[in-house]
C-alpha cells in the first residue's frame, strides 16, 4: 500500500515521502496513529500544500541534529570491564553500555542511534558512529580499560 508520511519515521522516510508499505502496516499502525495518510490524489493535493511547513520542519529536525552531532564530535568515554588473557574481555561491551556511560557525562542518546556493528570484545580505543538524523552520523571514542 501507497502512504504518504505525515512524520519522519526512521525506518521509512522523512515527512513528506511517498511511500510503499505492507497492507497491515499502514492499516493498523501508521493510518490509526496519525503518521501516514493513504496515498490518493486528494491526499497528495493537500500534502503538496502543506510541502512549506514540512520544509520548515526539516530544516529544523536538520538543525537539531546538527547542534547534537557538534556536541557529539569529539566526545570520550570510559568504559571498565573484566580482563582475562591480555586484551581479552570476559564478556562484551554493548550499545548499552555506552548509552550508559554516555548518560552519566549528560548525554542523552537512544539504542537506536548508536551504529555498534558488533559488541566490543577487545581493550583499547574504539570509534563508534552515532546516527543523528539521516546522513548525520558524528563518532565518539569508547575507550575500554581494565578494571
Amino acid at each position: 500500500m501507497k502512504v504518504i508520511l505525515k512524520e519522519t519515521i526512521q525506518s521509512l522516510g522523512i515527512i513528506g515521502s511517498e511511500v510503499s508499505v505492507a497492507d497491515g502496516y499502514a492499516r493498523n499502525y501508521l493510518l490509526p496513529q496519525g503518521k501516514a495518510v493513504e496515498a490518493t490524489e486528494q491526499n497528495r493535493k493537500i500534502i503538496e500544500q502543506q510541502r512549506a511547513k514540512f520544509e520548515l520542519q526539516i530544516a529544523k529536525e536538520k538543525s537539531l541534529a546538527q547542534e547534537m552531532a557538534s556536541k557529539l564530535e569529539g566526545v570520550s568515554c570510559q568504559i571498565p570491564a573484566k580482563v582475562h588473557e591480555g586484551e581479552r574481555l570476559y564478556g562484551s561491551v554493548t550499545v548499552r553500555d555506552i548509552v550508559t556511560a554516555l548518560k552519566k557525562q549528560g548525554i542523552e542518546v537512544e539504542k537506536r542511534q548508536v551504529l555498534l556493528s558488533a559488541p566490543i570484545k577487545t581493550v583499547g580505543t574504539h570509534k563508534v558512529p552515532i546516527r543523528v538524523y539521516k546522513d548525520v552520523e558524528p563518532e565518539i571514542t569508547v575507550e575500554i580499560v581494565p578494571e
